[in-house]
């Protein structure tokens, strides 16, 4: 069953880059955008990274935590953080644990082929726990700000 705002956000723990683990439930009472992308250092997956990394002190003003998912490894996001000066968590859901529980782990097609991978989304948990806004199959362009203006908004 897909998830739909309102519902009671999946809880999480995941190795993040650095060291340590995040999950959802020790975030309790801030808000939470988290975003899904397929792969590090692919260039819509760059992108959207430095995208949300500009805005990051706005969502830190309005009571926010800004966090990123992939299947990377934590060692491959360690070096895509520096690469990219990236200053918020990234998760490394390798077992796609997460990806499953979001419903975000998906069949797709490129050039003829078929295979699994994370559907490109976004998540804004509000403070209970529940998902607030539900963004699926991202455009990255301007998707970051879109994000903001409904954090603020929360």
């Amino acid at each position: 069953m897909l998830l739909q705002e309102g519902d009671p956000a999946p809880d999480f723990t995941l190795p993040r880059d650095g060291g340590g683990e995040v999950s959802l439930a020790a975030l309790r009472g801030r808000k939470v955008v988290l975003y899904a992308y397929p792969k590090d250092n692919t260039p819509a997956c760059t992108q959207e990274a430095i995208d949300f990394n500009r805005l990051r002190r706005e969502f830190a003003d309005c009571g926010t935590e800004l966090i990123g998912v992939s299947p990377d490894s934590v060692k491959r996001h360690a070096n895509f953080k520096t690469k990219h000066g990236l200053d918020f968590p990234l998760l490394a859901d390798e077992t796609q644990i997460l990806a499953n529980a979001y419903g975000i782990w998906v069949e797709k097609k490129m050039y003829g082929r078929s295979y699994m991978g994370i559907e490109r989304s976004t998540f804004l948990i509000d403070a209970e726990g529940r998902l607030a806004r539900i963004w699926r199959k991202v455009k990255v362009e301007g998707h970051a700000e879109e994000v903001l203006a409904a954090a603020r908004a929360l």
